[in-house]
């Protein structure tokens, strides 16, 4: 059996319904699809999607990529996507792993190896062919699941080898170029960080702008460069994001799942997630819940 076919052969054993499930391993979730799911908008952490079996595409505005078991995803900041299973059935279900990226490690990495900071042109969303050694430590970090005695020991040595293995491979010099401080990647992270810190406030353009060290025109130009869209306009999915999760993890009902991320109008919250979504609240809900499509990576 080769490293691909055990590691969906511990994905399937461990993911035993379709959706995302975080484990034992705090870097580490499961992702299962039994279907093709539909085109479904999401915010993604700064991770590393590793598909088992199956495929999907993701967008960034008109930005899309494919990715399956011979591609893994990077996804270098946080960033709304919209994405969707292409190929899974019951008999042969999409699986995947997905890693989030440790900034401080990735920083550790960099100054403990130095070299090249890395270019600014760089993509924040790419896909790049399966490294062996990375899907062989990928694998090792997902049997520690059925080891949950040697996770904490083992565990942060895995997420690093993997770190590591992304900083020196095609990803390399936009992982470097995120780390430095300075650099406008570097700090429109942190302009994201702190909306999604905020998401729910009425947060002033001036105020993010600091956070990131940016003047205001600066922090709309290069924020609109990385994720295609404005940081009002950022927050705004982050809010109904958050409402969907609400109506479908807690039973909330539209109004109440409004008001708690942040909206004051359950009229312009309805009006608002439509457009993002495509249906009204209740309506999208009912059709997660139906294809069990509701999941990120």
């Amino acid at each position: 059996m080769d490293r691909l076919q055990e590691l969906a052969a511990l994905v399937m054993r461990h993911a035993g319904h379709s959706g995302m499930a975080g484990t034992s391993v705090p870097a580490l979730s499961l992702i299962r699809a039994d279907q093709p799911t539909v085109p479904t908008p999401a915010v993604y952490e700064a991770s590393l999607c590793l598909i088992a079996q199956g495929s999907k595409r993701v967008s960034l505005g008109e930005h899309s990529v494919v990715y399956d078991a011979s591609r893994y995803l990077l996804v270098s900041v946080d960033l709304p996507l919209v994405g969707h299973v292409t190929e899974a059935s019951p008999g042969k279900p999409y699986l995947c792993c997905k890693i989030d990226l440790d900034q401080g490690v990735l920083a550790d990495l960099i100054a403990t190896e130095g070299g090249a900071t890395g270019a600014a042109g760089a993509e924040v969303l790419s896909v790049h062919p399966s490294d062996p050694d990375l899907v062989d430590a990928v694998c090792r970090l997902v049997k520690l699941l059925e080891r949950p005695e040697s996770i904490p020991a083992l565990a942060p040595l895995i997420e690093r080898e993997i770190l590591y293995r992304l900083l020196t491979g095609p990803q390399g010099p936009t992982l470097r170029h995120l780390a430095r401080p300075d650099s406008r990647l570097s700090q429109v992270s942190r302009a994201i960080a702190k909306i999604r810190g905020r998401y729910r406030d009425r947060l002033p353009t001036e105020e993010i702008a600091a956070a990131a060290g940016m003047s205001v025109s600066s922090l709309h130009e290069h924020f609109k460069a990385v994720t295609r869209m404005t940081p009002l306009e950022y927050q705004k999915q982050l809010r109904l994001q958050e409402a969907r999760r609400l109506m479908l993890s807690e039973g909330l009902g539209a109004g109440s799942a409004g008001f708690a991320v942040g909206y004051d109008s359950p009229s312009q919250f309805s009006r608002e997630y439509r457009r993002l979504f495509g249906v009204p609240p209740r309506q999208d809900v009912e059709r997660l819940h139906a294809s069990d499509a509701y999941f990120a990576a």
